[in-house]
């Protein structure tokens, strides 16, 4: 009995993988074999190729052959507990994929559903509601249908931190798959949205890199009410005397708070932003973590703010 225990687990796990290819093929999307345990293809390369079956006439990638077909699907997944792989551009998918930092743990920096919170903010859109899939590190995977005459192409970083794309020439990894680190799992189960026009927008022309600002200077007397520079010298005492680990999330706070009077025109946006950037790099975060904070605090608090007879 203990000796056929591992072959039963491992007959487990294998039925298991084919069951959530098999579903993923269902939503038309093309799988193929990933290495069991691991997010690399496992269909040979073209350095290996034997040059038979589907690559008679040359080699085909792993691109090339996903497949929705349940034969072709069962046969490939009776091998071997290999996990799914998904081929975006054959699936008229494009999957937003949103990393966290490797040392979060001990980091400021934006993981990228906070940095994708924020191109929402800035495009005035609230958060697509669209299938999703957690990954084993805690980042999210947010699947879009394109119907679109160009292939995209993937992208890695070009629209905000911890933001790739995985579209044409994009493998992503699919539920049910799992890693040492753990299990893909699904964690909204709705039918992919069409992919938003502004994301498409800014698939087309990534946002610039902000310019570096110019030096701090000093607020001028007189620009700003006593009560806007009362609230600025508090929150940004706040995020200087905030400890690593909750530096961002309070600077985010504070830049926030200040942008109803911005708004109210009782103090001037680059007086804010000057402050609280001094505030943030005195507390260590990077200047870069600092400009992008700010600015989209300020947009989303400004956007947002009622107007200042009804506060």
């Amino acid at each position: 009995m203990t000796q056929h225990a591992p072959e039963r687990r491992a007959s487990t796990s294998q039925t298991r993988l084919l069951d959530a290819a098999l579903r993923a093929a269902r939503n038309r999307w093309h799988v193929h074999p990933l290495r069991p345990g691991q997010k690399s293809p496992a269909l040979h390369g073209e350095r290996t190729c034997p040059r038979t079956g589907e690559c008679q006439d040359g080699h085909r990638k792993w691109e090339d052959r996903a497949t929705t077909d349940p034969a072709r699907i069962r046969r490939a997944w009776a091998a071997g507990p290999f996990n799914i792989g998904i081929a975006t551009g054959p699936s008229n998918l494009l999957v937003v994929d949103l990393d966290v930092p490797k040392d979060k743990g001990s980091s400021d920096a934006p993981d990228g559903a906070t940095s994708f919170k924020a191109l929402c903010e800035r495009a005035d859109h609230r958060w697509p509601r669209t299938y999703t899939v957690r990954t084993p590190s805690g980042g999210l995977h947010l699947y879009f249908w394109v119907w679109l005459p160009e292939r995209l192409p993937c992208t890695a970083g070009t629209l905000a931190p911890h933001i790739d794309t995985r579209a044409w020439g994009g493998n992503i990894v699919a539920a049910g798959s799992t890693t040492p680190e753990g299990t893909y799992t699904v964690v909204t189960d709705l039918p992919p949205a069409s992919l938003p026009y502004w994301l498409l927008e800014l698939l087309h022309t990534p946002p610039k890199p902000p310019a570096t600002p110019a030096a701090p200077r000093l607020v001028a007397p007189g620009c700003a009410t006593p009560r806007a520079k009362a609230a600025l010298a508090r929150e940004t005492a706040e995020v200087e005397a905030t400890a690593e680990g909750g530096r961002n999330a309070r600077l985010l706070a504070g830049a926030r708070a200040m942008g109803r009077f911005v708004a109210w025109g009782e103090v001037r946006r680059d007086q804010v932003e000057l402050a609280f950037q001094a505030a943030g790099e005195a507390a260590g975060l990077s200047a870069a973590e600092c400009r992008a904070t700010i600015r989209s605090a300020l947009d989303w608090s400004i956007r947002t703010c009622r107007p200042r007879e009804a506060a």
